[in-house]
């Protein structure tokens, strides 16, 4: 029997959920390229117990207020899931709450959302990419939530469901 994969994700507020899952659907119609949540990875593709990962994001939830941060850039990388994305510093709530779920990636930790998932022709991409930067530019984004998701590499994205959910302290 196969281990059932799930991932930690932290999860903007409404309104800045609404936004980047408004830009997800529009690079998705203008590239042909899957819509997905707007998330920010804390832990991916773990293949430990869902009702562990609810237990440890509500332990990590509570010690953590929720809290905005700026959008530092809009990059671009060859990686299927990391193809177009919003980049965010690794500031003291993040490392908090990466330290508590994942302390062995917090060295390579690289705060980001989606913002588009596959291939895209280079020059393309790159002009979209200036175009949602200069949307973005100065946006801060609200985080609210901790969300354990039936999600990984392998499971289609149409697949990925959240398992459970977690409110940031003062959320």
């Amino acid at each position: 029997m196969t281990a059932t994969i799930h991932s930690i994700w932290l999860m903007p507020a409404a309104p800045d959920e609404a936004l980047l899952a408004g830009i997800v659907t529009e690079l998705s119609v203008r590239f042909g390229t899957p819509v997905f949540a707007p998330h920010l990875t804390v832990l991916g593709d773990s293949e430990t117990a869902a009702e562990r990962l609810r237990q440890a994001i509500q332990a990590a939830a509570s010690q953590v207020t929720a809290f905005a941060e700026d959008v530092r850039a809009v990059e671009t990388s060859e990686s299927y899931f990391r193809s177009f994305y919003a980049r965010f510093a690794v500031a003291p709530s993040l490392a908090r709450l990466k330290q508590a779920l994942d302390p062995q990636g917090l060295d390579s930790f690289m705060p980001h959302v989606s913002l588009l998932y596959g291939a895209v022709e280079a020059a393309a991409k790159a002009a979209a990419a200036r175009e949602i930067g200069e949307r973005l530019a100065g946006r801060s984004l609200r985080f609210d939530r901790l969300c354990v998701v039936t999600s990984g590499q392998h499971i289609p994205i149409a697949d990925w469901r959240v398992a459970a959910a977690a409110p940031l302290a003062g959320a």
